[in-house]
């Protein structure tokens, strides 16, 4: 495995490895953003360490029976993921992941937009990447009032993301519905 940023020949078990701790990474983003608190859950290891201090530092279970209450801050977010660096050491793995999430204030007035960086540890166990601690960076944010142009808006008549599982994405695209409905069948 590789354990150097610098070049180095890259095997096909590292190469899974990777495009599943990119999957890990992406799927916190859509379950956040949709506010799947049982997704989020499913994401770490039980001893695992979720750490957005000052605002929270807990178990997965504390970190997911805090979600609500700051989620309602939030009209919406929006979590993306751009450079992401990897080490991996056998079935441990450190991972450094630039992220931008928007975030809507519930009364629609104002922008919030964090630009940082989760550091997060990893761990494989039964086959599967989990995050084992993650970490959150801010490096800058910004807050802005939100600008409504005089003309008509963009959104007039567009299907408009939810943070549940009202959101468009449920009913246009079955197989993500059928996921997200076994999952709640299993709880």
């Amino acid at each position: 495995m590789s354990d150097t940023l610098g070049p180095a020949p890259l095997d096909l078990a590292e190469a899974l490895d990777r495009l599943a701790l990119q999957k890990l990474a992406w799927t916190y983003c859509h379950a956040i953003d949709r506010q799947d608190l049982a997704l989020v859950r499913s994401l770490y290891h039980d001893d695992a360490v979720d750490d957005h201090s000052p605002m929270f530092i807990g178990s997965p279970d504390e970190y997911v029976a805090w979600l609500p209450a700051m989620l309602a801050n939030w009209a919406l977010t929006s979590h993306t993921i751009s450079t992401m660096h990897f080490l991996i050491a056998g079935d441990l793995a450190e991972g450094e992941l630039a992220t931008t999430a928007y975030h809507r204030t519930a009364d629609g007035l104002r922008e919030i937009i964090a630009h940082g960086r989760y550091l997060d540890q990893y761990r494989k166990a039964d086959g599967v990447w989990k995050f084992q601690r993650r970490s959150l960076v801010l490096d800058w944010f910004e807050d802005r009032a939100v600008q409504r142009s005089a003309g008509p808006s963009i959104d007039q008549g567009v299907a408009t993301g939810q943070p549940s599982g009202l959101d468009p994405l449920y009913s246009r695209l079955p197989l993500f519905a059928a996921d997200r409905q076994r999952r709640q069948a299993r709880q």
